[in-house]
């Protein structure tokens, strides 16, 4: 299994489990030079730029914490460009979903942990 597959594999559980919650997507891979956003969506006057993170586990840490300042600052830039493309009135907020798979790819039950407002 490479990194791509594991890599979209998360991202795929991520869109499900937002729009479960009530999200839209509106857009996801957004990449552009300055970096990348996994998923953008939109809930009540929001618009989200959500970051997914996959891990088999937190043995190393948690999800999250490889979002690192270096990461934040390209996925902010990337948000801006895509702003600049797509005119909203929504508030932007930059959230981190972490998804855990055991058995990677192979996972039947993922747990997922929505973190809004991240950074």
């Amino acid at each position: 299994m490479s990194t791509g597959e594991l890599g979209a594999f998360g991202e795929k559980k991520a869109v499900n489990y937002l729009r479960l919650h009530g999200y839209k997507i509106i857009d996801t891979n957004c990449r552009y030079r300055q970096g990348e956003i996994d998923i953008v969506a939109q809930k009540y006057g929001y618009i989200v730029f959500a970051e997914v993170k996959l891990r088999k586990n937190n043995r190393y840490g948690e999800a999250r914490e490889f979002v690192t300042p270096a990461k934040q600052q390209r996925v902010i830039a990337a948000a801006q460009l895509w702003l600049q493309q797509h005119e909203t009135d929504k508030q932007p907020r930059f959230d981190v979903i972490e998804v855990y798979a055991p058995e990677g790819i192979n996972t039947r039950k993922v747990v997922i942990n929505h973190i809004e407002n991240a950074f």
